[in-house]
């Protein structure tokens, strides 16, 4: 299985979904994927078709428009969760769409994807809150108002078990958000990093692994044990088993 896990794959202040070629990223997908790949979108939220349709259709666009064409492509959520065994196993590529994490992973457990992902040997591509559900336990950053200082908001869920990597994405953009009056990453993400690590991506950067590799592409940070850290700038590769 090839795993991109991204922050966001698509050039940042478009008007439109244009996908990033930064940090070899197209030529990356180019080469995981077969020609014409049978795509499935996979949604944040069961309940909102219409933004999953949405979705697909503008990612269709953006991958049609880099020269990747699918040869077909479908959606799966609320309205057909009894048919996402079947719907993955005639697809060549995922991919999971960005939303609200806590949301797509209650989700991603109704209809038990960890299982029928286990032998799934095509590629898969996460986008910030798909990218997020990926790892076996997920870190699910406080986002919406409220989550900050709620006791019973689990910071941690068993995700589908493709990689052990953390992401926090769209870094450039939430690095200085405040949320319940406290800081997002100073006075709540440094104090849950304790005994983790969590990378934060800026979008434009990803990780790729497949069967024997595990490789960072672009800018990234690596939050461990309450202090942040830069590991690489944009255009570097970093292999992560060195």
């Amino acid at each position: 299985m090839n795993v991109f896990i991204t922050s966001s794959p698509y050039l940042d202040g478009a008007d439109r979904a244009i996908l990033n070629p930064e940090n070899h990223f197209l030529d990356n997908l180019r080469q995981a994927l077969p020609p014409f790949p049978r795509a499935l979108f996979i949604a944040s939220d069961p309940e909102r078709h219409d933004l999953t349709c949405s979705f697909g259709m503008d990612t269709t666009i953006a991958f049609s428009q880099a020269g990747i064409i699918f040869s077909s492509y479908a959606v799966l959520d609320g309205s057909n969760a009894d048919q996402a065994a079947e719907l993955v196993a005639n697809s060549d590529f995922l991919i999971l769409a960005g939303g609200h994490v806590p949301t797509q992973n209650a989700f991603f457990q109704e209809i038990g994807l960890r299982e029928i992902l286990e032998d799934f040997p095509g590629t898969v591509m996460g986008i910030s809150a798909g990218s997020m559900n990926l790892a076996d336990m997920v870190y699910v950053q406080p986002e919406e108002e409220g989550e900050g200082v709620d006791p019973d908001f689990e910071r941690f869920a068993p995700g589908l078990g493709l990689t052990d990597v953390n992401i926090l994405p769209h870094y450039q953009k939430v690095k200085d958000n405040m949320l319940d009056g406290l800081r997002l990453f100073e006075d709540i993400t440094y104090a849950d990093s304790e005994g983790h690590s969590f990378f934060a991506l800026p979008d434009g950067s990803y990780f790729f692994q497949d069967e024997e590799q595990l490789l960072l592409f672009g800018e990234a940070y690596l939050l461990r044990d309450g202090e942040l850290s830069q590991l690489t700038r944009s255009g570097d590769c970093l292999d992560m088993a060195d």
